[in-house]
């Protein structure tokens, strides 16, 4: 394992910066729609209520001993609780303040609220919005040639539909054709080329329009036989308002099912073969960099050909929540992850590694919020040489 990351963690305590803005602009609208969109009763509106005031004035309160994650959080938040909000890595405290939603309106709490996802009326309206047609319609027409660089395209720039972001984003906000501060596309293909058909990773992000794309680049990997199974991880519970669970992947999987052409047929043809997995663990709602792995869940990725992990949020933990220097090499940051990995990002948040100087230096001279105006994205990959060790490991895990 590399040392440690060693630059300052990025906090919400800084006055002026997009991480407060989170806590004190985007939350609180957040929390407007939430109790706008379900007819949650006193209890929840004013537990919710309560978290809001907290997260931006108070203190971290330690989780409910009645918890089924007490022990986990207890232990991820040791050393933190008791002091501000503030003074968490932003990383955490975002994490924290989505998993005291969930207990706020009553997900995890026998009762009539027990299981139901506060942020689907979001998810389902975006799913069935005639904006997904005409995406599907133009999947459908896409040319042979070139239809592997569309598709991975479509994926990329799918993470825009970040329900989160749009919440605060302006509304002349829009992906740049000229947006892509990062190209290494030629090495994911190669990778993929060279791996005859290897096992791939997809880490997903965001439900809805970002996961349909998603879930079409996966099954045209499978159908050309760039991989022989998929394994697509996402999130065991509600987080980060649109972030996609179990429940996402069957409806997008039907939603596609619905929509002319063989697409959603084949997914739940692999799904039904085992070709494609859907698989979660705790550690994708944890507050921690996946520096931070567990061994478990190392092991599942050290055995990939690719993992493709997708979005700002995944980005965030894969380099690092902190304040990097953004010509720092992409492969510098991302040496700790046990297999090769790429990469794909819409920017949302400061964190940003992997840029040319003189890039980043004109960026700089704009009058944009480059670095979290949804505007610009990155294809980003690192096809990692395996040691001995790794080597061993990867073949155990096949």
């Amino acid at each position: 394992m590399p040392p440690a990351p060693t630059a300052p963690v990025i906090r919400s305590d800084v006055p002026g910066s997009f991480a407060r803005a989170v806590f004190h602009e985007r939350h609180p609208e957040l929390v407007r729609q939430v109790l706008d969109a379900l007819p949650y009763g006193p209890a929840e509106r004013a537990a919710v209520g309560r978290l809001l005031t907290e997260s931006t004035s108070g203190v971290l309160s330690p989780p409910d001993p009645g918890w089924h994650d007490h022990a986990r959080w207890l232990a991820w938040g040791e050393g933190r609780w008791g002091r501000p909000w503030g003074e968490a890595p932003f990383l955490w405290a975002e994490s924290w303040f989505y998993r005291r939603l969930l207990d706020a309106t009553g997900y995890f709490r026998p009762g009539a609220w027990q299981g139901v996802d506060p942020f689907a009326p979001f998810k389902s309206a975006e799913l069935a919005s005639p904006a997904v047609d005409e995406e599907l319609a133009a999947l459908g027409t896409l040319p042979e040639t070139g239809r592997a660089d569309a598709l991975l395209t479509s994926a990329l720039w799918g993470n825009r539909a970040d329900l989160s972001f749009r919440i605060t984003a302006g509304a002349g906000e829009g992906p740049s054709p000229s947006g892509l501060l990062a190209d290494d596309r030629a090495v994911l293909w190669d990778a993929l080329a060279n791996a005859s058909g290897g096992r791939v990773c997809v880490v997903a992000d965001n439900a809805g329009r970002e996961l349909l794309p998603d879930l079409v680049l996966i099954d045209h990997l499978l159908a050309q036989g760039l991989a022989g199974s998929v394994v697509l991880f996402v999130k065991p519970q509600p987080y980060f308002v649109s972030d996609a669970t179990m429940a996402d992947v069957l409806a997008t999987v039907e939603r596609l099912r619905t929509a002319p052409g063989p697409i959603g047929r084949r997914l739940w043809q692999a799904l039904g073969a085992g070709s494609l997995e859907v698989r979660t663990h705790p550690f994708f709602c944890a507050p921690l960099p996946f520096h931070d792995l567990p061994a478990d869940l190392r092991a599942e990725f050290a055995g990939a050909a690719m993992t493709i992990l997708k979005g700002d949020l995944n980005y965030r933990r894969l380099v690092g929540d902190r304040h990097w220097p953004a010509a720092t090499p992409f492969g510098d940051s991302v040496a700790h992850f046990p297999s090769p990995v790429t990469a794909l990002r819409t920017l949302k948040s400061e964190v940003a590694v992997g840029l040319s100087a003189p890039l980043v230096a004109e960026l700089d001279r704009t009058d944009r919020p480059w670095r979290t105006s949804g505007q610009y994205a990155v294809i980003q990959s690192h096809p990692a040489r395996r040691g001995p060790a790794s080597a061993l490991l990867h073949n155990m895990c096949r």
